[in-house]
């Protein structure tokens, strides 16, 4: 069962036949004692004390001095506390002799880790138990392809909203899979809306809905989500870049997946939920590292899996749960979005986001300048106080603030406050 976000313990790891002052204390995660690994020749016991309430729990509004504020859209910034914990355990993880990274993916410390890292993101998103949550890789993309091979026939057809270029790139796989249309794309007015849903046009036979909630590339999200109009269809949506920054109803969904490297870890990891009943027979030429149901039929063990991501993913999800959860999250995510937004929307044209406000992410803050040819010298005054990252995608150009969970309150500070002084010095 997951530890409660309310109950953050401390864990004690203590040897036998050592005095207690050996015992060493790692805090600021939440631990399952009945899944804690344990050897047969280094036999540990452990026990959780409570500690420090959740709300007393620090604040990430500070930095440490030898890190700079990291922007990247993805790999991405990640939680210190996360970093740190991961750096004591590198070593040695938890008296098991070994780094996570040299343990069997079918021995009972990696299956203790990829068992915990479920229970907790389930806790987080609270997934239904009639969800599969798989463990995979290949990133988003590869998902592209094993959405259509899992849940069509080759002349199904299929209705994609396209946002931006990852909805874009969603429809082009799956032309080869199956019969897909796009019913509503943002492409000509440069991707910064999203659709009335009252007013799409879908296929009334469409076997799914597919979205992508948050275009990473031009800061579009959505706020809430359209309905199939076929009443056995289901919606399907990539969360990749605003996966685990708000809560999400899961049962809306027939299949989210999302790559880790935006707000939950490092890149390596693709995360599947996927409703049971969807895990059937694939398509005959589906690839086997593409099939859901060897997958889930696997626990994620068909092969090795990325072991170090997932229990990195694992670190992320027990420091989420600490924070209070995704409600939480989402309240610190809106506090800095606000921030940033307010800050291009009170300069007088000097910065500029194209994204009608309505839809604007969280995640991804798109902005350029009223005068494009300072635009380098921004970004290279910024790099010199320690804040990197900020250029746009090559495809849009600008700047881009990627101010995923990870992002302190701090940060998007120093930013807003270089950005004012930049105005001030450039207007």
């Amino acid at each position: 069962m997951a530890m409660s976000a309310a109950s953050p313990h401390s864990l004690l790891l203590k040897k036998p036949n050592h005095r207690t002052t050996a015992t060493t204390q790692f805090t600021g995660f939440p631990i399952n004692p009945s899944r804690a690994a344990t050897t047969t020749y280094k036999p540990i016991s452990i026990t959780c004390s409570t500690t420090t309430p959740l709300q007393d729990r620090p604040a990430a509004t500070s930095q440490s001095s030898d890190r700079v504020f990291n922007f990247a859209a993805g790999p991405a910034t990640l939680p210190e506390i996360v970093l740190k914990k991961a750096e004591s355990e590198l070593y040695n993880w938890r008296g098991s002799g070994m780094s996570v990274m040299e343990m069997s993916h079918r021995g009972k410390e990696f299956l203790s880790i990829i068992q915990k890292a479920e229970s907790d993101l389930r806790a987080l998103l609270d997934i239904p138990s009639e969800y599969a949550v798989l463990f995979l890789q290949g990133g988003a993309t590869t998902q592209f392809a094993s959405v259509p091979l899992n849940l069509c026939n080759p002349d199904d057809p299929v209705d994609y909203i396209v946002t931006g270029s990852w909805g874009d790139k969603a429809f082009k796989e799956a032309t080869k899979f199956c019969k897909p249309t796009v019913i509503w794309s943002g492409k000509s007015e440069k991707y910064t809306k999203i659709p009335d849903f009252d007013a799409l046009e879908q296929n009334p036979s469409a076997k799914y809905l597919h979205i992508c909630t948050n275009e990473t590339i031009h800061g579009v999200e959505f706020k809430n989500y359209p309905t199939p109009k076929n009443k056995d269809a289901i919606l399907i949506a990539d969360m990749s870049s605003n996966f685990c920054s708000k809560p999400v109803e899961v049962s809306k969904f027939g299949v989210i997946y999302a790559g880790a490297q935006k707000n939950v870890g490092p890149s390596g990891v693709t995360i599947v939920i996927i409703r049971k009943d969807l895990i059937r027979n694939a398509q005959p030429t589906t690839p086997v590292m593409l099939d859901y149901k060897i997958h889930a039929e696997n626990n994620s063990l068909y092969n090795t899996p990325p072991c170090y991501g997932i229990y990195m993913c694992g670190l992320v999800f027990e420091d989420l749960l600490a924070q209070g959860g995704l409600v939480e999250i989402e309240k610190k995510n809106i506090k800095k979005g606000q921030l940033l937004y307010d800050t291009i929307d009170q300069s007088n044209g000097f910065y500029r986001c194209p994204v009608e406000k309505s839809v604007r992410s969280l995640m991804n803050v798109p902005f350029t300048l009223e005068k494009s040819e300072l635009e380098a010298e921004f970004i290279k005054e910024a790099a010199k106080e320690n804040m990197v990252q900020l250029k746009g995608h090559r495809s849009v150009g600008g700047m881009r603030a990627s101010i995923y969970n990870a992002m302190s309150l701090a940060g998007v500070e120093k930013l807003v406050a270089f950005m004012k002084d930049f105005q001030a010095r450039h207007g």
